[in-house]
């Protein structure tokens, strides 16, 4: 089913601490167990589902990476979620420790107003 063009896009950051199996793995072994193990489940159980990773465990002990996961509506969101649980992602070679979900500038469309933002200069 398309997604109701008045829903916003949904945005999770997933915040992720890697386990002791995946450091254990090559970087090697790393890539080819998530273009094995995890894309294709994504890819076939889910839509309208796109990704960007950001490394963190430079600054940070507890979360070692930040995945956003932008979704066309919540329907892609959820499927995505149950897509992630069924692969060794969740919880063997990542703890996931907190997903942030949010809709960008939700209360603007809320209270009818136009986005308040800052402008690079």
């Amino acid at each position: 089913m398309p997604a109701d063009r008045n829903e916003p896009p949904v945005t999770a950051f997933m915040l992720v601490k890697t386990t002791p199996e995946w450091l254990s793995m090559t970087v090697a072994e790393r890539v080819q167990a998530f273009t094995t193990q995890v894309v294709p489940v994504i890819e076939a159980r889910t839509h309208g589902v796109r990704s960007r990773f950001y490394d963190t465990e430079f600054y940070s002990a507890r979360v070692t990476d930040i995945w956003v996961w932008e979704a066309d509506d919540h329907g892609a969101y959820r499927l995505l979620i149950d897509a992630l649980r069924e692969t060794p992602f969740w919880d063997r070679y990542f703890e996931v420790v907190a997903l942030l979900v949010g809709t960008e500038n939700g209360y603007a469309r809320t209270c009818d107003l136009e986005p308040v933002a800052t402008l690079a200069t």
